[in-house]
């Protein structure tokens, strides 16, 4: 593997951690975009059907 992606591989994952809690700041990437998919799928309104 070649790059930037192989260069951003290469270093160790930098953590937060408060009191008991740790978390990857990668994983917490991960999480609040799956939380803003889930908010907007809910909040976008449909095209209605045919009445």
């Amino acid at each position: 593997m070649t790059g930037w992606l192989a260069s951003f591989l290469d270093h160790p994952a930098t953590y937060l951690k408060w009191g008991w809690f740790q978390i990857s700041i990668s994983n917490l990437i991960v999480i609040l975009i799956m939380l803003a998919l889930f908010a907007a799928a809910i909040l976008i309104k449909f095209p209605k059907g045919r009445e």
